[in-house]
């Protein structure tokens, strides 16, 4: 038992990378517990005993309460910050994106990237990627209009909406989507990478 947060994650996974990425934000102090999604880590009994879904990330308090889902650890994490939005209209702004990125976003752009950086963009599942470039296009079309008028996705402020979509779309590539013609998100892109707190995506490793 320790007296910091501890997260179970896969470190080049978008939904555990958020966590990093807020937790550097935030200047919360971790525990990180590194897992290997394909060798079946989680779904071992001790961890289906903290999380019955049996994905990361999850975050484990010192209390022994768990939480799992990445956005919702984010609200956690970010609960009395600028980063949750200023007040009850902008925290809900927030968490239409944090919504957005979960329903149109990440079952198009991050599930490509598991298809062809994971598993690797066999052939029987071609079939998957195609169908789901149009969502991909539209979600990536969606952020470039709204960053097109705002330097940040919700309330014009850094949040953990940028955090929660920057995660998968800054690696789009990864999944197949060219960012060239989006300019306005390579710019956003831009802007949360000049961060002075920012930390990048890292390869997996044993602890943080």
């Amino acid at each position: 038992m320790t007296d910091k947060i501890e997260f179970f994650g896969d470190s080049i996974s978008g939904n555990c990378y958020k966590l990093q990425l807020a937790a550097a934000e935030l200047g919360v102090e971790y525990v990180w517990h590194e897992m290997d999604i394909l060798d079946g880590a989680t779904r071992t009994a001790e961890f289906i005993a903290m999380n019955p879904n049996g994905k990361v990330p999850l975050m484990l308090l010192p209390d022994g309460r768990c939480l799992p889902e990445s956005n919702a650890i984010l609200s956690y994490l970010a609960e009395g910050s600028e980063l949750a939005g200023a007040d009850r209209y902008a925290r809900a702004n927030v968490l239409q994106w944090l919504f957005f990125e979960q329903y149109s976003h990440e079952p198009f752009i991050a599930t490509s990237r598991f298809i062809m950086k994971y598993l690797g963009s066999p052939a029987d599942r071609q079939a998957d990627l195609d169908a789901r470039r149009a969502g991909g296009l539209k979600a990536l079309q969606l952020m470039e209009d709204q960053l097109a008028a705002n330097e940040y996705l919700a309330n014009d402020a850094f949040s953990i909406a940028d955090i929660a979509l920057y995660a998968y779309t800054h690696v789009a590539h990864e999944g197949g989507f060219d960012l060239g013609d989006y300019v306005s998100v390579r710019e956003w892109i831009g802007r949360i990478e000049s961060r002075p707190n920012y930390i990048a995506m890292r390869a997996a490793s044993g602890g943080h």
